[in-house]
């Protein structure tokens, strides 16, 4: 699921205990940790010095709504899904089906460190039809510039031979 701009789809994966969010960009992997039905329906935070990189997401459903909260985020990770924010700032995201193809995926950041209010965004996941790839960076594909040159030289000698290019 996902609505990639560049190799951003993403795929969901649940289990009694947690959910996985994989990432087809840069390929990361989410760990959601999970509120027991019988137990506690929302687990506790890692303490306030254990920062994943990702952070600590933690999860309960609220009806048919997956809700995530991330804290503890790591500080070399500034750069969090596009935007900067602090190692201490809350992002609460919501799931929720709307149908057997689309969720509506929500989140809010309240960060006082970075941002003066909380702020939302909210946007469609629609499902995908065929399998995540791996994400591949095409820095330094000299293989590429390789390709390009053979095919203006094939042009280019077709051309001084008068049969133009193809």
């Amino acid at each position: 699921m996902g609505n990639p701009n560049s190799a951003g789809g993403r795929q969901i994966v649940q289990t009694p205990t947690e959910i996985a969010i994989v990432s087809e960009m840069i390929h990361d992997v989410r760990i959601v940790r999970l509120g027991s039905r019988g137990g506690p329906r929302r687990p506790p935070h890692l303490p306030g010095n254990v920062r994943p990189w990702m952070g600590d997401s933690i999860g309960w459903w609220e009806g048919d709504t997956l809700v995530v909260e991330t804290t503890n985020l790591h500080p070399q990770e500034r750069l969090h899904a596009g935007f900067i924010i602090s190692p201490d700032a809350r992002i609460t995201e919501r799931f929720t089906r709307v149908s057997a193809t689309e969720l509506i995926y929500a989140y809010e950041v309240d960060d006082p460190a970075t941002f003066t209010e909380v702020w939302r965004a909210e946007m469609p996941f629609h499902a995908e039809s065929g399998p995540l790839y791996e994400f591949a960076c095409h820095e330094g594909n000299y293989s590429m510039a390789g390709t390009l040159a053979g095919a203006r030289r094939e042009e280019a000698d077709a051309k001084a031979a008068g049969q133009g290019a193809h």
